[in-house]
This record gives structure tokens, sequence and C-alpha cells, in this order.
């Protein structure tokens, strides 16, 4: 994120897009964005757009062509006064509902935390029964309430496979060697547009392509501490992120977080001053399991806490591109001016989660977190990258994901509804602002792991809420997957999951 600038802020977003251009972020002959979604992207006037383009044009960076838009000019001019960016720079800086938790019956509060967890360290082992349960959800033929992922079925997986045969056939002797980090050239180019058309400014340099953003977190995370040391997570938590941990030998305070407005800062301010913690792991946006969007003044309190405390903070935005409001959310990286925020996304649940394709952009710890990747997996397979960076130039990744976010509000809307149908009282649920899971409060006599051996022997998986901490504190909460097409037998479990409630209620 560039600093604060006195200048007017047509100019500054003038600079902001000529910069992207001279790091290849926008290529030679491309369109940018239209003036209205430039307006929207970067939240100014239309007329302080207009006054960027004509700008850009002044300087030879872009050109105007009738009734097609704004291209970039094939020789973009080099001006003398523009902002200052050392070429790799970005390897030392970063760039930067109401909760609705209603119950079944109106009125009903909102969900509760359950007991506040202790801020003391705590050595993780949640392993063994998330492995468990996502073999049985594999295992058995079951109706996929519980599993962790999207339907496979609503992702241009055809598609995507046409390039990657394509390309394993003009490639048949593919060098290894093009396969080492950072990644594909054009994957990294049209991962930083992505973010550019969204109103990001991210350097190209500073993305390194990882297997999937479960290993961009783990890279992360070796990359900012070392066994025995004290990571702080949300609770409940992204099981993800406890793997992490549990793998690196590391402990873990976990600190309550809200259904609403994300991790309680005044607590980890608390935590913070009183401990020694080497980093801390959030999701800000569609926290699996709670689905919130967290506020932007509270992504700005985070980003100070962590430039105070000088605490590295990890932000899995996996779910950045599944939002049901009108653009999508900040994030904390957007905030982040000391390359204190390792971002780590990947297109798994957006475009295609059998290619395992991620990125991170881990700011000041850029170098140590490509070394880590070369030293821990060696590479990323080029296929998938090049495949994914054909998709992304040439096909319609925003047409797939409007309706793919269509789907999912109203899968969310239906299910909570059932729920309230077929649920006894004492029944409670999150209101997601973005992805595909549900976040399921049960009156609290009902035990989760109970209940997902009775439902599993009825041909129905949840996620049980022991999953997603490391003590006992959600043992009466489940977690729901609605990304999967309401059918006669979707109803027929949730009618049946009800029933199997009410008798342990």
């Amino acid at each position: 994120m560039t600093a604060p600038s006195a200048a007017p802020r047509y100019e500054q977003l003038a600079d902001d897009i000529e910069a992207a251009v001279r790091r290849g972020v926008f290529a030679a002959g491309e369109r940018i964005p239209s003036v209205r979604r430039a307006s929207v992207q970067h939240g100014v006037s239309i007329k302080t757009v207009v006054h960027a383009y004509a700008l850009l044009e002044s300087r030879g960076v872009i050109e105007s062509r009738p009734q097609s838009g704004f291209f970039v000019k094939a020789r973009p001019v080099a001006r003398n006064g523009s902002p200052a960016r050392a070429e790799g720079a970005a390897r030392g800086t970063a760039q930067g509902s109401s909760q609705g938790e209603k119950g079944r019956r109106a009125g009903a509060e909102k969900v509760p935390m359950e007991p506040a967890p202790n801020a003391a360290p705590a050595p993780v082992d949640v392993s063994r029964l998330v492995l468990s349960t996502l073999r049985s959800i594999v295992a058995q033929d079951a109706v996929p309430l519980g599993s962790p992922y999207p339907d496979p079925a609503l992702f241009p997986w055809r598609r995507i496979n046409q390039y990657a045969n394509a390309i394993a056939r003009r490639h048949a002797g593919w060098n290894l060697i093009d396969d080492l980090p950072p990644g594909n050239p054009e994957l990294i180019r049209q991962i930083a547009r992505r973010y550019a058309e969204n109103g990001a400014d991210v350097d190209p340099e500073e993305i390194v392509i990882t297997v999937g953003a479960t290993e961009a977190i783990n890279l992360s995370l070796q990359a900012v501490a070392k066994p025995g040391d004290t990571v702080v997570v949300e609770s409940p938590t992204y099981y993800a992120m406890l793997h992490a941990i549990e793998r690196l030998g590391m402990r873990a305070i976990e600190v309550s977080t809200h259904p609403d407005t994300g991790i309680d800062l005044d607590a980890l301010e608390r935590v913070l001053a009183r401990k020694k913690v080497a980093a801390c792991m959030v999701m800000p946006n569609f926290q699996n399991p709670l689905g919130f969007r967290m506020p932007e003044a509270n992504l700005r309190r985070l980003v100070a806490l962590a430039e105070a405390h000088d605490l590295p903070v990890i932000e899995n935005d996996v779910y950045q591109e599944l939002y049901f409001g009108p653009t999508r959310p900040s994030s904390l990286k957007q905030f982040d001016t000391r390359g204190l925020v390792l971002h780590c996304a990947s297109f798994s649940k957006s475009l295609s989660a059998s290619y395992r394709i991620g990125w991170a952009l881990p700011g000041r710890y850029r170098a140590q977190v490509e070394k880590l990747k070369f030293l821990n997996t060696l590479t990323t397979p080029s296929v998938p990258q090049v495949a994914l960076a054909d998709y992304l130039r040439h096909d319609g990744y925003d047409r797939h994901l409007r309706r793919l976010r269509r789907f999912y509000r109203e899968q969310a809307r239906l299910m909570r509804a059932m729920i309230e149908r077929f649920f006894p009282a004492g029944t409670r649920t999150t209101d997601p602002q973005g992805g595909y899971v549900l976040w399921v409060e049960l009156p609290p006599r009902v035990d989760s792991m109970r209940l997902y051996r009775a439902a599993l022997a009825q041909g129905i998986t949840i996620g049980p809420g022991y999953m997603f901490s490391m003590r006992n504190d959600f043992h009466h909460y489940i977690r729901l997957n609605y990304s999967y097409p309401w059918t006669a037998q979707t109803e027929a479990a949730l009618k049946t999951l009800g029933e199997l409630v009410a008798r342990m209620a």
C-alpha cells in the first residue's frame, strides 16, 4: 500500500496505475478497468477517475479507444518525477449485519462464544479428530453437510482441463526449472492484476505461488516463528490454522472471536501486553466457520496493533472472492505499510479445488517464504499454473464468480430457513456474509461428537465443533456446508438431523 500523500486524489490514483503498468500488472495493449468500475474499486468519484485517466493519457501511459475503453500503450513513456519504486522493494514492504445470529425465535440473542478461552499457551492436537472426520466424509456415501470443500460441480473444471491438456501436448518435455519459485510469471501477473482490478495495490514481485493456501499458511508460519513459540488464533478458528501450529511444534493462545466483528481486539491487546507472541493467525473475511466480514475499522486497528508490537499477522483470505455484498471486502494487507501482514489465498474455493494453486504475499518475509517453499516442496507443478493463467486471461472469471456468489447467497438463506423449520428451540445460526459454511449452535445438552456419529449412521455428515478449538469450548456447535445444490435428499437429511438434535436435547 502506498504511503499517504498530499497530492490530489486523482494524481495519486494515476501514480498507482502507472506504477502497476511499470511492474507488469497491466501489460501493453491490455484494457484497464472502465471509469465506472475504477470508481467503485478505488472508492473515488467518477470525476476523479476521469481526471486520473486524462493525466495518464498525457503521460503516454494509456490511450483511449472509441467505444472500447482505455488501454495500456505499447511502450509507456517513463517520466521524471514519478514516484520512486525500487525494483523488488515489495520484497521488504507490504501492500498495502447486524450479527444476524438470529435464533429460530424472533428476538433471540446473538450466538455466544461459550466459555471465554484462556489466555494461556497450550499444545495443539486436533489433527487426529479432523483426519478421522474427513475420512468418514470421503468413505461414506453420505450427504456432505460436513464437507469442508465446495461442490466441484460449480467450477468450470472442463474448460480448465482443456487448457491443461493443450499445454501438456505443447510441452511434452517440461523443464523442472520452469516450476521453481516464485512460480509461473503469467499466473503471478494475473493474480496481481486481479488485486489491482479490485482496488488493491499489489506488486507482482511479492507473490509466491504455493500448493494451495494451506502451504502458503504453513510457509508463512514457518518464516516468522519457531518450535516452542506461541501463536495467537481466533476461537473458534479454521482447523488448518491449528494444524500448521501443531505440525511446527508451536503453542497456541485462543482469543474469543465475535460472530459479527471478528477477533476480540481488546482481548488480543491484553494478551500482547502480557505474553510473548511470535505471530497472530486470522481470517478477517468470511471466516470458517463463522462467516463474518471484519469491519474496516477493526482491520485498521488490528494492523496498528501488529505495528505497535512488531507482530507478524498471517491473514488467510481464501474466501476473498465469495462475498455476498456489492463489493469485494478490504483485507489486512491493504492497510499494512511495514510488511508485517503475510497474506495467503488460493483458487481452491472459487475456481478449481483439484488444482491446488494458492499464493502468499509475505511482505518483509518474502525472501524467507520463497526459500522455505524451495526447501519444503521444491516446486508447484507448472501445468496447473499455466492452465489457470490461461483461464484468467481468456475466460469469464467474473461471470463465473457472479453466478457462484448468487448461488451461495441463496443456499445460505435456504439452509437457515430449513434449520429454523426442522431444529428444536434453542438452536441458533450465524448469518454468513460470504463463503459456503454455516455455524450452528445447538441446545447445550447436545454433544456434537455424539451427534456426528448418530448422523453418520443415517448417511449424513456434519462438522463437529470440537474441530475448531483446542478444548471443548464448542461441544454443542456444528458446521454445515451449503455449497451443494438443494435436493429432496438434502432436505430429508436436515429434517433427520433436526430430529436427532431434538432427541439429544
